[in-house]
């Protein structure tokens, strides 16, 4: 967003609309922040009311121009409260999902939806808003189930591509215990759909388009469709390079760095990518992200010395429940090195620092993750 969008012209007329704030999650100092606005993805954006602290919109994921504007407008009509109708379900959807009532905000959202008429204008939004809400509630197969219903009447849009692709990852999140026949069908459906999202012709940010690859790949390699899944994989990989090519500034290159390494893990090609996140460690010293992806990388090709320093370099820049992240990577370097002992220090100051952070920052998940990886390792003494 900050390379791409925040940058666009079209957004200076805005400038004076709102009191605009970047938060860095990572930091400490902002967890007070996240325990009132809760955040599951990055970006989210929200629009705050000042009078009660009160989320009026909370937007998962990235956004174009135009659907930022949608959002803007969103927000005043939530905060005048003149919204009516299907547009006052909207916002009160988004007020509840604002205050991390998923489950909720799913069920005002599935009524707006309902109530709209056929050629509502915020049709798009309220369905992404509305998979985003159940998959939150991991309510995996009302979530399909509405995208599947739902996405006919949505014209092709960044909004309807993101749509088919959240409703992809909740076909492959539904349990297989469920009418298998139903399962199937869903999952086959919604794969169909989100193929058809990466037709040229739906103008969509580049990350969204590759978040669209991404659920493909995971629909494929469900199935065991190990070919298929890396015929999508290399189209991927060409289609971020491509996009990395043309990229201006370092800043704007590094933002496909995470899933340059997806598509290059499920290529099995990883060389591919490492001179691409080396220059990004070179353009950007102070970003923790290049040396952690460099650590991971190196590891997996055997470089583990390699690996160790690039760690390092990691720990000297990243905070917050980042930070376990590197550790616990760290861990995994010391235990391809055979230092058993080492790995389970580190885990034990990954649980250390978690002690220090707020439930915002480092999740009871995160945790325990931690902790059955710690008795692993001691156990293997």
């Amino acid at each position: 967003m900050r390379a791409f969008v925040f940058t666009d012209k079209a957004l200076a007329r805005h400038a004076g609309r709102f009191v605009w704030l970047e938060l860095n999650t990572d930091v400490p100092g902002n967890a007070e922040f996240l325990e009132k606005y809760p955040v599951e993805n990055w970006p989210t954006l929200f629009i705050i009311d000042p009078r009660e602290e009160k989320a009026l919109v909370r937007f998962a994921g990235s956004a174009t121009v135009p659907q930022l504007e949608r959002l803007f407008e969103d927000g005043e009509l939530a905060y005048r409260g003149v919204a009516q109708g299907p547009e006052g379900l909207l916002a009160r959807g988004d007020a509840l999902y604002g205050e991390g009532k998923s489950a909720e905000a799913a069920d005002v959202l599935a009524q707006a939806l309902a109530e709209a008429p056929a050629d509502w204008s915020r049709r798009g939004r309220a369905l992404e808003s509305l998979l985003v809400a159940q998959y939150g509630a991991q309510r995996y197969e009302d979530c399909a189930r509405a995208a599947q219903a739902e996405l006919s009447r949505v014209p092709h849009s960044a909004s309807w591509a993101n749509a088919a692709a959240l409703g992809l990852s909740c076909a492959l999140e539904a349990p297989d215990d469920m009418d298998a026949a139903g399962v199937k069908e869903l999952r086959t459906s919604l794969e169909a759909r989100a193929r058809e999202a990466l037709s040229p012709g739906i103008v969509m940010p580049a990350d969204d388009r590759s978040g669209v690859y991404d659920v493909l790949v995971l629909a494929r390699l469900s199935v065991r469709d190990e070919a298929g899944a890396k015929a999508l994989a290399e189209q991927w990989l060409s289609f971020l390079e491509g996009e990395a090519a043309r990229a201006p500034t370092p800043e704007q290159r590094t933002v496909f760095d995470s899933h340059r390494i997806s598509a290059s893990l499920v290529l099995g090609d990883l060389m591919r990518v490492v001179p691409a996140i080396e220059q990004s460690e070179k353009d950007l010293p102070d970003d923790y992200n290049p040396p952690a992806r460099l650590a991971t990388l190196y590891r997996r090709l055997g470089r583990l010395d390699d690996a160790l320093a690039a760690s390092t370099r990691a720990l000297a820049k990243v905070q917050g429940g980042r930070r376990l992240r590197v550790l616990s990577d760290r861990a995994d370097i010391h235990l391809a090195r055979g230092e058993r002992d080492a790995a389970a220090r580190t885990l034990e100051e990954a649980l250390a620092y978690a002690k220090t952070l707020s439930g915002a920052q480092a999740s009871q998940r995160q945790v325990a993750a931690l902790e059955k990886k710690l008795a692993e390792v001691k156990g293997r003494k």
